[in-house]
């Protein structure tokens, strides 16, 4: 076992390129049989293994900095950088985190749990280097799905244009969580599957090869390989980096090491910006038999044989499950609403809507603010736009829900999945914000239901509602109480709270699935003697002021319950 004796990076670069496959090997079954037990992102980890073998064989990490775009491609980093030992902590508490920490490996470059961060961050690398006169090289990797987000567009506009010495490798399997969208997926496509930039390339090294023998001279030879070199700009799809100022490389192999190494050495010698496209297979080498890609995204603990998710407790529908089945019932009865999501349409539950009306579904890819505000566009031409996004991620667009939205007072639906804690991926996903920061857009009503039921009639609510935004947040769990057909459940009065318990010395006021903890603890407290009254305080914003009024006149003590961000909290 050759990952045995790897203990950093130093370790892979004195392995033969023979051994370097192996290594490979090794480290794809490590990363199957370990999230067979933890669970977590495992698609795109498999798809780099190769990859991250040639960097750590290529470059000189941490001297080199090598900054990976979202943790989701980092498992297999964390192996091959002194973290192998502790894999089988991975997101349990106290162990290694679900995604990229600088606070955790001094190889952990910048950390980030939502994509198109790398090359922003890695451009700034390069540049503090320069200030300082250093001498190091600074790697990108990147996946195509981030492509879809705007903060690489800005980033390459503005490293393409600088001339410093900056690589970005291209990881490009056509998948973000879902299959990529849009007009960067269809051009990446064409620079793989182009024949016509094939036969040329080929024709011209042809050529190259007549000339150096029948002629030789090196000053021929030299012009035969500028004349490849424009050719192959002229025709090559690649001409979109050529254009924003980066050389570019590729696609080679993302699964062959010595392809990679050899391609690496060359571009190390290099100056100025330059893109590494790399094909790779998300998933590589997982057992599941079935074609849904996007099963290989994450994984619950699994059979590491099948591939197979191990058996559950059965219980409830999941609130997301519930959110997509009542859209798609609502559906049916409002013709003039439509569902928009961010690459996210297993997760936020809008592939149920999307199987059912696909032409009132839009995935727009990894872009948050372009969600918001294209849903902005919508509401002005009388649609009803749901956007459907987790709580996290939208905090990306925040900018664009006040300004291109709240502002103008324009009805767009805003359905937070991943509310509240989320638990084994970590700070960067968890949903504490959103009470905090959708409270402070104007004309906004913030809304958060206790159970599957409620969650219906909120949505109807919203529908109805049509001076200014809406939102509605839930979390990752199993949504209490049945869910009842679409049909049958009547709109919730709007701004309205509900007494849920009757009381006289105390009220707690509880916020969405705090509801249920809050009953729990009123009976607990009742055999203490403390009459403990009960509110379900589903409209955060309005607040009902009428209710609350006269819990402050008939309770000695107000208490409320939330999940999320404290205001002003101590550290």
């Amino acid at each position: 076992m050759i990952l045995e004796s790897i203990h950093g990076p130093q370790d892979v670069k004195t392995l033969a390129p023979e051994q370097l496959q192996q290594l490979a090997g090794e480290v794809r079954q490590r990363l199957i049989d370990v999230v067979s037990q933890t669970g977590g992102h495992i698609g795109a980890g498999l798809g780099v293994v190769e990859l991250t073998v040639a960097l750590c064989a290529a470059f000189d990490s941490p001297r080199d900095k090598i900054v990976w775009d979202v943790g989701h491609q980092g498992y297999p980093w964390k192996i091959l950088t002194g973290r192998n030992d502790r894999l089988d902590t991975l997101r349990q508490k106290g162990g290694l985190s679900g995604f990229l920490r600088r606070s955790e490996s001094e190889h952990d470059q910048f950390g980030a749990g939502h994509a198109g961060t790398a090359l922003s961050a890695a451009f700034g690398m390069a540049a503090a280097r320069d200030l300082k006169g250093e001498a190091f090289k600074v790697v990108a990797v990147v996946g195509d799905g981030a492509m879809t987000c705007g903060l690489p567009y800005e980033a390459l506009n503005n490293a393409g244009d600088s001339g410093r010495d900056f690589i970005v490798v291209l990881n490009d399997n056509g998948m973000s969580i879902a299959p990529n969208v849009g007009a960067l997926k269809k051009y990446l496509g064409s620079i793989v599957a182009s024949p016509i930039t094939v036969r040329i390339r080929e024709r011209v090294k042809h050529l190259i090869e007549r000339a150096s023998h029948i002629v030789g001279g090196q000053k021929l030879v030299d012009f035969a390989k500028n004349v490849e070199e424009s050719i192959k700009n002229l025709w090559s799809p690649g001409m979109l980096f050529e254009e924003l100022g980066f050389r570019y490389f590729g696609p080679i192999d993302g699964h062959n090491i010595a392809q990679m190494l050899h391609t690496f050495d060359i571009v190390k010698t290099l100056g100025g910006p330059r893109v590494v496209h790399v094909i790779t297979e998300k998933g590589k080498g997982f057992p599941l038999p079935e074609p849904d890609l996007e099963k290989y995204h994450a994984r619950a603990p699994y059979d590491p044989v099948t591939g197979k998710l191990k058996p559950v407790n059965p219980g409830p529908p999941q609130w997301t499950k519930v959110f997509g089945d009542a859209l798609t019932q609502l559906a049916a009865e409002d013709a003039n609403f439509v569902v928009i999501t961010a690459a996210m349409p297993s997760g936020t539950g809008t592939n149920i809507f999307q199987k059912k009306w696909p032409e009132r579904f839009f995935d727009v890819g990894i872009a948050e603010a372009h969600a918001t505000t294209f849903a902005g566009g919508l509401a002005t031409q009388g649609v009803r736009p749901v956007v459907a996004i987790y709580s996290t991620f939208l905090q990306r667009a925040y900018d664009s829900i006040i300004h291109d939205v709240a502002i103008q007072k324009l009805p767009v639906i805003f359905a937070l999945d991943r509310a509240g804690m989320v638990g084994e991926d970590g700070q960067t996903h968890m949903g504490l914000y959103d009470i905090a920061y959708m409270l402070a857009v104007p004309h906004m009503t913030v809304t958060a239901p206790k159970d599957a039921a409620e969650m219906i009639g909120l949505l109807r609510c919203a529908l109805q509602h049509t001076d200014g935004p809406f939102s509605l947040r839930y979390p990752r769990d199993k949504a209490p109480g049945e869910a009842p057909p679409a049909a049958e459940v009547p709109p919730v009065p709007y701004g309205a709270w509900e007494l849920l318990r009757k009381g006289k010395d105390c009220a707690i006021i509880a916020v969405g699935v705090m509801c249920k903890p809050a009953l729990e603890a009123a009976e607990l407290l009742a055999a203490d003697g403390l009459d403990v009254s009960v509110i379900n305080a589903r409209f955060l914003k309005p607040m009902d002021r009428e209710m609350l009024d006269a819990l402050a006149q008939s309770h000695k003590l107000l208490v409320t319950v939330e999940d999320g961000t404290v205001v002003n909290a101590p550290r």
